[in-house]
């Protein structure tokens, strides 16, 4: 993994956005010369503005693709998969903003029998790119040989997440049993250090690249330090477990965190460089996002006013930074009465509550919009935790433990949670969420915001999250 801005990103994903960025470009040269071959010379000098085209149509669909979730980390599949779930609605959406671009700046045009080749060529490169991808991730080049010390239940976690790596293949030789904890983990895993030898000559006879701490007790010298400073100078990685949930699920995992690892870890930057960025960010986006979506909102306000009637805006109580309560504004997407006389309660995925067209703008997260109001009144941010209701924070703040951490910054539109985590209506989702939103607050810096705007395109197109 690669630590780039606070945010961890897969070697193996950047590797592959950077090679399929050249492919894209070829493409467009490709297709270009083939389109232009006038039977004795390729005519590229003829096409205006050559390189700006090219640079366009790949970062277009560059961006497309991300939008479409080709980027994920921990993406899997099939070549067909690939082709259906994502490549093909990714060229449609790049088409759809090349088409927008043509319009805004004739001069860029480069013509539909172009396009067309650019399309072959890059598909048909990308999809190459994809299978010998798939293709490594099952050999062992990409094998990385990992031993964990402990054997509790946070070291039968850290067991489950090595076993589903990804495109980053482990290979967990074992677990070391420490004395201090119940065995957890299958006794065929154990393993035994010889007598009167260490740590460091285990890992160098198992080969091993890495060694994950995940001793939930550490009290009394629990910890062998000076044998795990020894396999550090020796070139093995050791790392805590927090870090390694960290680093693998872009999670804070609330089992494994110990408090003075949020207290001494990095992260949670709070400076006012980081502040005033992400506030004139927020004012920019907000207002082009305003522009853009305002006949949407108009369209909405009227489909509203169908079939329900007014009010076609729904404000409500939430908790922002600091645990201070606003009101947030949404177009209504439930009957008006829906919570006459009635606690609080989770809003379900089917809840009967919720009118045809509330339906339809809560899956598009449309009923959203509204809220750009309260970004440039500074109660809220594009990107953050998504704000709860008092009814709700009051009680998981007494089962979900560090939950009010998500309170140090501003509550966001959309969030890393919404993002990377399905519908929620419990305490256990709100739990979930919550280590997203740790990782969030933790991390968050102007590429983390950029990225969970692309991903919101993802999650608005299939209707994943919330």
């Amino acid at each position: 993994m690669l630590k780039i801005s606070n945010h961890y990103v897969s070697k193996i994903v950047c590797g592959l956005l950077l090679l399929e960025f050249f492919i894209l470009l070829g493409s467009f040269y490709a297709g270009a010369g083939v389109r232009l071959f006038d039977g004795a010379e390729f005519i590229l000098p003829k096409l205006e503005h050559t390189f700006m085209s090219a640079l366009l149509f790949a970062a277009i669909l560059m961006f497309s693709m991300g939008a479409m979730g080709m980027y994920q980390h921990d993406i899997d599949g099939t070549l067909r998969s690939h082709l259906l779930r994502h490549l093909l609605p990714s060229f449609g959406m790049g088409f759809c903003l090349l088409t927008l671009l043509f319009y805004a700046v004739p001069s860029l045009y480069f013509g539909r029998g172009i396009l067309v080749y650019d399309y072959l060529f890059a598909g048909g490169g990308i999809l190459a790119a994809r299978a010998a991808l798939m293709h490594t991730s099952r050999s062992h080049l990409l094998e990385s040989r990992i031993m964990v010390l402990g054997t509790g239940a946070l070291a039968q976690t850290c067991g489950q997440q090595i076993g589903s790596g990804g495109f980053r293949k482990y290979n967990l030789v074992g677990y070391v049993s420490m004395a201090s904890e119940e065995a957890c983990v299958p006794s065929s895993q154990l393993l035994a250090l010889e007598p009167d030898g260490s740590l460091l000559a285990l890992a160098l006879r198992l080969r091993v690249r890495e060694i994950v701490v995940s001793v939930q007790n550490r009290r009394g010298g629990a910890i062998p330090i000076r044998d795990l400073l020894e396999c550090k100078l020796n070139g093995i990685a050791v790392t805590d477990a927090s870090t390694f949930f960290e680093r693998e699920t872009c999670q804070i995992r609330v089992e494994s965190m110990q408090p003075s690892w949020l207290v001494f870890g990095g992260g949670f930057d709070q400076s006012f460089a980081r502040t005033f960025m992400k506030r004139v960010f927020d004012i920019a986006v907000s207002l082009a996002l305003l522009i853009l979506t305002l006949p949407l909102m108009l369209l909405t306000a009227l489909a509203i006013f169908l079939e329900d009637g007014a009010p076609i805006f729904y404000s409500q109580e939430r908790v922002g930074r600091d645990s201070r309560v606003f009101k947030v504004h949404k177009f209504r997407s439930m009957r008006r009465d829906a919570e006459k006389g009635m606690l609080p309660q989770w809003a379900g995925r089917n809840d009967s509550r919720i009118t045809r067209v509330g339906g339809i703008i809560r899956k598009l997260r449309i009923d959203e919009l509204p809220q750009i109001l309260n970004v440039l009144k500074g109660e809220m941010s594009l990107v953050g935790p998504r704000p709860e209701r008092p009814f709700f924070v009051d009680q998981l703040n007494q089962c979900v433990p560090y939950y009010n951490v998500r309170h140090s910054i501003k509550p966001g539109i959309t969030g890393w949670a919404q993002v990377r985590y399905g519908y929620g209506d419990s305490v256990e989702d709100a739990l979930q969420k919550l280590q997203y939103d740790m990782y969030y607050v933790k991390n968050h810096s102007l590429l983390l915001d950029l990225l969970v705007l692309i991903d919101t395109f993802e999650v608005v197109v299939f209707g994943a999250g919330r």
